[in-house]
This record gives structure tokens, C-alpha cells and sequence, in this order.
């Protein structure tokens, strides 16, 4: 083969040779002109077996790839064929030189596979939150009659019980509580990541929304004698677009972590809107001809103990904690992981700033107005 057309001071052969990758050389009409050993390798061929055929015979819609990825300068995936018809699969890159076509080829039979099962096993993980959401009923009943009758039985409906039953009996009700709360936070997040998850976006006020939200943990926040300080001041559109159930649940997760933090002072709650420089460096891809009032923050920051950088690490990611010995650590990320989720789902971002000694800080961005 004359390589005078392909390079010029260097020994072609030589170069090709040595190239991990299979490589080939063919004319515009799709004739093969040349290949390499690992060609031959991989195509479980000869290499003068190989010449003269055409690559279409070879490399599924051969000759059309090579132009898209000659045009598109990037590597194409496509089926191959040895020439006794097995099939594998193939990343092909090609350049063109005068009047021929350089094809690199290299397998990624392996790399497909795993990404097929990869794929599957993300289309089953949504199936099995499915599955659990749709059972939810199934799993709360039970645990709610247990909560109910024992709670009966220490309101005396069922006749005087001595105090050795009533420890027993109130030892059933508090963890069978805890159990309920659990399974709660545990379908919540499942729900959150599963396909029965939908966005209904519409007006509403994002300030009654936080403070409908306070409300609702008031017997909490009085058994800590814990306050609530608002800052509104710097919130110049309080009529916001989004879906105004799934923010009251990212708020309800945030606000009663931080609770849960909190042993004594205040929680102080902030929302205004930010710079649309925090908002991209946050991740968030901008709406169109967005502003700063095309965004609300909401800061919820707490007097408690803090979090050490230990407990910080994937504090919003649940599978990592699994191998966590302490359950309220779990649960912790479980109702953070949902806040996350949705978060994401909405479009926006959340995160946490918090120092031992000094106190924890969630921030939430998100989208107020419509993305049109």
C-alpha cells in the first residue's frame, strides 16, 4: 500500500503498527485498503481476508459513521461483525486524508454490557420505589393499629393494666411511634425518587408557605422552648411559580433536622434573592432572561451544636450512610436525601454550612418564575 497520501516524514507503518487500537484504511467507496494486526484481532480475521472487503460489511452503516464522526470530530458507537457474523460492539473514530478514510476502531463489547446493566438496574431501582409507594397503605396500617391499640390500652378503654404491663405497653407505643416516623421518611424518599413523582407548578406566597410550615411544628419547637426569628426584608416578590407541596416538603425535612439539632436558642429563617453568579456556581442551569427575583433563598440557621465534618460527608445521600451504626444518623439523611431530591426535581439547589460549637445553616435555592 502507498502511505505517501497519509503522512509525510514519518514511518506510517511503523506508527500504525504499534497503535493499541485496530486500525483501517479505506478508500471513498468504502473498499477496505489496509489493516493492522490488532484489526485482524479483533474482528477475529486475517488481515488479507479483511482487504477488499467493504466496511459496510464489517461496521454497521460503516461508511455513514465514519462521515459523522470525520464531520462531527467525535468517536461513534456502533455494532461490528466478524466475518463468520458474530456481533460486538465498537467505537470507531475516523480522519480523512486526500481521497482515503484513517479508521481507528477499539471494542467496547465489555463497556456496553456494564451500561446496559447499569441502565437496568437504575429502571429497576425506580420500579422498586414504585413499588413501595404504591404499597405504603400495606406497610403504615399495621404499625398505625399498633400505635392506636396500645395507646388505648394506656388510656384504660381496655380495662386497668398493672405497671409492669403499662412499661411494656408504653414501650410498644414509643417504638412502634419512632417506627411509623421511619417508614414515613423512608416512602416520602422513595417516592421522591421514583417516576410517580410530578411537578405542579402555580403561584402561591412563599412566605405564608414557610410560616404554614413553622406552624406545623409548633408542639416540636415548645418542647424545646426553641423561638423562630423571619427575615423577610430583603424578599421583594413573595408571589413565587413552583410546586408549593413539594417545597413544604423540603422545608418540613429542613426545619425539623434542624430541630433536631437544636437544644436550646433560636432557629432564624431568611429569604431573599440571590446573585445569579451563587445560583450557577451552585449548579442550577439559569431559566431564560433569568434575574435575581428569578430566584428565592431560604437560609434556616440554628443555635445547636453543629455537625463535624465526619457527619457533614453525604449528610444528603442516604445510601452512603447505610453502613452507619447509629440510627439517627440514617434517619437523618434518609429526610434530608428527600429535601435533596426534590429540590433537584425543582430545579434548584440545597446545601449545608455548619462548624461544631457554632451551629448549622441549610440554604435552598429555587426558581420562582416560569421557564419559558
Amino acid at each position: 500500500m502507498n502511505f505517501t497520501n497519509l503522512f509525510s516524514n514519518i514511518n506510517p507503518k511503523e506508527v500504525i503498527t504499534n497503535l493499541p487500537d485496530a486500525v483501517f484504511v479505506i478508500d471513498f467507496d468504502g473498499k477496505v485498503l489496509w489493516a493492522n494486526d490488532k484489526a485482524a484481532v479483533i474482528f477475529e480475521s486475517k488481515i488479507r481476508d479483511l482487504k477488499g472487503l467493504n466496511f459496510d460489511e464489517i461496521v454497521a452503516n460503516g461508511m455513514e459513521l465514519a462521515e459523522k464522526s470525520y464531520s462531527k470530530r467525535n468517536s461513534v458507537v456502533t455494532g461490528a461483525f466478524t466475518i463468520e457474523g458474530k456481533e460486538f460492539f465498537i467505537e470507531m473514530n475516523a480522519k480523512k486524508y486526500i481521497d482515503q478514510y484513517f479508521i481507528t476502531i477499539r471494542d467496547v463489547t465489555a463497556m456496553t454490557n456494564v451500561l446496559a446493566i447499569a441502565e437496568r438496574t437504575g429502571r429497576l431501582n425506580k420500579e422498586k420505589n414504585v413499588m413501595f409507594v404504591k404499597l405504603s397503605n400495606e406497610i403504615k396500617s399495621p404499625i398505625q393499629s399498633i400505635i392506636g391499640f396500645s395507646q388505648a390500652l394506656l388510656d384504660g378503654l381496655g380495662g386497668e393494666i398493672n405497671d409492669k404491663q403499662n412499661k411494656y405497653v408504653k414501650i410498644i407505643n414509643k417504638n412502634s411511634t419512632e417506627l411509623l416516623y421511619f417508614m414515613e421518611k423512608f416512602l416520602e424518599f422513595s417516592q421522591a425518587e421514583s417516576s410517580l413523582f410530578h411537578c405542579d407548578k402555580q403561584i402561591f406566597d412563599i412566605v405564608n408557605a414557610i410560616q404554614t410550615i413553622v406552624r406545623n411544628n409548633d408542639n416540636a419547637l415548645n418542647a424545646k422552648d426553641l423561638t423562630v426569628n423571619y427575615d423577610f426584608e430583603e424578599l421583594t416578590k413573595k408571589a413565587v411559580y413552583n410546586d408549593e407541596n413539594a417545597v413544604k416538603i423540603v422545608l418540613q425535612n429542613v426545619l425539623e433536622t434542624s430541630i433536631k439539632l437544636t437544644d436550646t436558642g433560636s432557629i432564624t429563617i431568611k429569604c431573599d434573592h440571590p446573585d445569579l453568579e451563587l445560583v450557577e456556581k451552585c449548579g442550577v442551569k439559569l431559566i431564560k432572561d433569568a434575574e435575581n427575583t428569578s430566584y428565592v433563598r431560604i437560609s434556616i440557621t440554628d443555635t445547636g451544636m453543629g455537625l463535624a465534618e465526619s457527619e457533614l460527608e453525604g449528610i444528603f445521600e442516604p445510601y452512603t450512610q447505610l453502613d452507619k451504626v447509629h440510627k439517627k444518623t440514617i434517619v437523618r439523611s434518609i429526610t434530608l436525601g428527600t429535601a435533596y431530591t426534590i429540590t433537584k426535581r425543582l430545579g434548584g439547589a440545597i446545601w449545608i454550612n455548619s462548624e461544631v460549637m457554632k451551629g448549622s445553616t441549610f440554604y435552598i435555592i429555587l426558581p420562582v418564575e416560569k421557564n419559558i
